[in-house]
């Protein structure tokens, strides 16, 4: 028979590995473990939900119980694993210990604000990652009754988005943060300030080059202090500041873990027997890579191990589609500084070419009407973990 198999983490990575394994082994024995809902939903479609003003439910496709019916495995919701041993293959849950014979960590990732939030602003203060924080955020907008003022803390992928999203549902949207131009971990200075003129002319105040030193509770709204001595005021604040890997189950059970994720090899294998890391939370070969794509890539090549064919994973040159229709924005960022960026177009409509010293092209930026050249340029660009 089989080994059964535990997974812990119910998101893209689990249920796309749950998937994945269905197809090779039908029968093999699964028990999935999450702290949330265990709701199957696209989080892709989190950052786009307010301008299509869809309630949560509309975002989930299945339930955790039509999950469980339509995978065949036993589906543990709001269940938080406290500790794992490796030596004894045991979970801890609570008082109980659940044996495991080979086991997937799929905790994903965690948002990281950089300043402390007040217990008082619960309620008004957000971090969006998954469906229920996105049923927290949308019941809070709802019982407004009327648009929102938001304040987004973070100009990264997740702010944008999240900031475009809101704009288009008809909020008003005030954004902050240190650096100088939005998206700046993706596109070179030049076109993400097409960007923030994009935001600006569809009336998202930027605040670039600031940072929050507190936020206060001012009875209905929440008090925003700046490292200038400016302050602003906001029905409710979205801190979008960036994500680290939910690693510290893995590192409390002694599996090596670095600051981009829990160490695996391209087999998606942890330093501990029968113990496999996927998604957010990985590191694999070095690389932790955020996306959808590559974490499809792992769930497949990782289920067709379990199943019993090793397989190694593989991620090619796979852009980086930023939800902005405001102003369209797709990204290669490349895995070294380059020599150069050679910018290329008019107006917004911009090409951002990485280079090394020979020339070669490492990466690329494309915003606008440029966007079309992406399929061209992930041809010749290098993969991302060949």
């Amino acid at each position: 028979m089989t080994a059964p198999l535990t997974l812990i983490g119910s998101g893209m990575a689990g249920l796309g590995l749950v998937r994945q394994l269905r197809a090779l082994q039908p029968e093999r024995p699964i028990t999935l473990i999450t702290a949330d809902s265990g709701d199957d939903y696209s989080k892709p479609m989190l950052s786009t939900g307010f301008s299509k003003r869809l309630p949560p439910e509309r975002l989930a496709s299945r339930s955790a119980f039509e999950v469980a019916e339509e995978l065949n495995v036993v589906v543990r919701t709001q269940t938080r694993v406290d500790a794992i041993d490796p030596a004894k293959r045991l979970l801890s849950l609570g008082a109980e210990r659940l044996p495991y014979d080979e086991l997937v960590l799929a905790t994903g990732a965690v948002p990281t604000p950089p300043f402390a939030i007040l217990e008082a602003l619960t309620g008004r203060v957000f971090t969006i990652n998954d469906l229920d924080d996105y049923r927290a955020f949308h019941a809070a907008l709802e019982a407004l009754g009327r648009p929102a003022r938001v304040a987004v803390v973070g100009i990264g992928l997740v702010g944008c988005e999240y900031a475009n999203d809101l704009t288009a549902g008809g909020h008003a949207v005030e954004m902050i943060a240190p650096e100088a131009a939005p998206l700046p971990r993706l596109l070179p200075e030049p076109l993400g300030h097409a960007l923030g003129e994009a935001f600006l002319e569809a009336g998202i105040a930027l605040r670039t080059g600031r940072s929050v030193v507190e936020l206060r509770d001012e009875g209905a709204r929440v008090g925003v202090s700046l490292d200038d001595g400016a302050a602003l005021e906001a029905d409710l604040v979205l801190v979008a500041t960036g994500l680290r890997p939910r690693s510290e189950l893995a590192e409390a059970a002694g599996l090596s873990v670095a600051p981009e994720g829990i160490r695996t090899d391209r087999y998606l294998t942890t330093s501990a027997p029968g113990i496999h890391a996927l998604g957010d939370v990985a590191c694999v070969d070095g690389v932790n890579a955020m996306y959808v794509q590559p974490l499809q890539a792992s769930a497949k090549a990782l289920a067709a191990t379990l199943a019993g064919t090793p397989t190694a994973v593989h991620y090619g040159p796979w852009p980086v589609l930023v939800k902005t229709p405001l102003l369209p924005v797709v990204s290669l960022p490349p895995k070294e500084e380059p020599r150069r960026w050679r910018i290329e177009g008019e107006g917004r409509n911009l090409s951002a070419l990485a280079e090394d010293a020979d020339g070669r092209l490492i990466g690329f930026a494309l915003t606008g009407s440029q966007v079309r050249r992406k399929v061209e340029l992930a041809r010749i660009a290098p993969p991302l973990l060949g």
